[in-house]
C-alpha cells in the first residue's frame, strides 16, 4: 500500500537526522518504530472507526426526538403519577445495563457452546449495528401510528395523544441492547489492534466517536428542519416517522460499509 510505503520512508536514517549520541536531532523527519506502528495501526482502523459515528448519529437524534414525541403523548402512571418526559431517556441505558449482564453471562457462553468459537469483536458490532437499524425501524412504526392518532382526532395544539407512553419503550429498550453489542465491541476491537503503546487509548477513541455524533447530530436535525418540513415546532403537524425512516435507511448502508471495511 502506497501510504504505508509512505510512512516506512519515516524509518531511514539520512545525514543530520541523528546526533553523535545517537538521539534523534530531527523529530519531524524521524520517527521510531513504534511510533510508525501506531500510526499505522490508526491509518487501518480508520474506516471501521468511521463506522462508528454514523451508528451513533441517529441514536444521538433519538434522544431529542423521544421527549418532544413524549411530551405529546399520554404518561399517566396510574391516577396520581405523570412519568417525567426527560426520563425517557434513562430507558436505553437501564436497557443496556441489564443486557449487559445478560449477553456476557448467558448469550456468549450459549454461543460458544453451540459454534465453539467465541463472538469476536468485530462480531458484537456487527450484531450492534443490525439491531440499532431494527430498531430505528419500530421508532418509524411507532411513530407513524401516534400520528395517525393525530391527525384522525384533528389534534389541537397543546393537547395530549390518547397514546401511552410506553409505545416508546420497545424501540429504546432495543437501542439499548444494541448499544451494548457494539460499543463493547469496538473497545475490544481497538485494544486488540493496538500496539501496547496506545491499548490505554482505546475507550477515549470510542468515545471520541460518540462525542463527534452529538455534534453532527444537531447539524443533522438543523439541516432536516431547513431542507424539509419533517420537524416542525409542533411535530404533529410534521413527518418525524419519516426521519426514522431516513436513519433506517442510513443504518442499513452504513452496516454494508462496515462490512466492506472488516
Amino acid at each position: 500500500m502506497y501510504f504505508y510505503r509512505l510512512f516506512n520512508s519515516a524509518e531511514l536514517k539520512t545525514e543530520g537526522d541523528t546526533r553523535s549520541d545517537g538521539s534523534i536531532a530531527k523529530l519531524w523527519r524521524l520517527c521510531t518504530v513504534q511510533q510508525l506502528e501506531g500510526l499505522k495501526t490508526l491509518v487501518r482502523i480508520f474506516p471501521i472507526w468511521s463506522t462508528g459515528i454514523f451508528l451513533s448519529i441517529p441514536v444521538e437524534m433519538r434522544g431529542s426526538m423521544t421527549i418532544l414525541q413524549a411530551l405529546t403523548m399520554d404518561r399517566h402512571l396510574g391516577p396520581h403519577f405523570k412519568i417525567p418526559t426527560g426520563s425517557m431517556v434513562v430507558i436505553p441505558t437501564i436497557s443496556a445495563v441489564i443486557s449487559l449482564t445478560l449477553i456476557d453471562r448467558f448469550l456468549c457462553p450459549l454461543w460458544l457452546k453451540l459454534s465453539r468459537q467465541s463472538l469476536t469483536p468485530l462480531e458484537r458490532v456487527g450484531v450492534g449495528h443490525i439491531l440499532n437499524s431494527l430498531s430505528m425501524i419500530v421508532s418509524a412504526i411507532v411513530e407513524s401510528k401516534r400520528l395517525k392518532i393525530a391527525h384522525h382526532l384533528k389534534y389541537q395544539p397543546d393537547s395530549t395523544v390518547p397514546m401511552l407512553v410506553f409505545w416508546l419503550f420497545p424501540p429504546l429498550v432495543l437501542g439499548g441492547i444494541a448499544e451494548e453489542f457494539h460499543f463493547p465491541g469496538q473497545i475490544a476491537f481497538y485494544y486488540q489492534e493496538f500496539p501496547v503503546s496506545l491499548r490505554s487509548t482505546a475507550i477515549a477513541i470510542a468515545s471520541v466517536t460518540i462525542g463527534i455524533a452529538y455534534y453532527l447530530s444537531t447539524a443533522m436535525v438543523d439541516l432536516i428542519k431547513r431542507v424539509t418540513g419533517w420537524l416542525p415546532d409542533d411535530i404533529n403537524y410534521g413527518r418525524p416517522d419519516n426521519v426514522y425512516w431516513m436513519q433506517a435507511v442510513v443504518g442499513v448502508l452504513n452496516f454494508g460499509y462496515y462490512l466492506v471495511c472488516t
